[in-house]
């Protein structure tokens, strides 16, 4: 199932893999993740929209990096793994340590975060690259 040059299927397995890296870091990370948040127990609470919103926001996310990918060079496990560092570190690392700066957040919170969006990223590169 191709979308202009991209594997769909692709993009969903990639969706996959990064939705269950993300519940595997938050699962190590979490208290700490808490405490750098000033969150509570309470505030954490698992609710289902959240996770659905969240898989949703990986799928959109995978598509538009098989794009990048794809418009970038061939769909190798190479160029998703670069894909992913450049748009980390231009986009997402970039907009984390802004975001968290003006919000008053600790720097432990953006690292916490900042590498989750790396693994997210960089899987998502593995598995565009092996699959697409």
């Amino acid at each position: 199932m191709m979308f202009d040059g991209i594997d769909l299927l692709a993009v969903l397995a990639a969706a996959v893999a990064s939705f269950a890296t993300g519940a595997a870091w938050y699962t190590v990370l979490g208290r700490v993740w808490m405490r750098a948040a000033r969150l509570s127990e309470a505030d954490t609470r698992p609710r289902p929209f959240l996770f659905i919103a969240s898989f949703a926001c990986q799928l959109v996310m995978a598509l538009i990096f098989a794009g990048i990918i794809y418009h970038a060079g061939p769909m190798t496990v190479s160029n998703g793994i670069l894909s992913a560092v450049l748009v980390w570190t231009g986009f997402l690392a970039t907009t984390l340590i802004v975001n968290h700066r003006f919000q008053g957040a600790s720097w432990a919170l953006t690292v916490i975060d900042g590498g989750h969006w790396l693994a997210v990223l960089v899987i998502q590169g593995i598995v565009l690259g092996l699959l697409g």
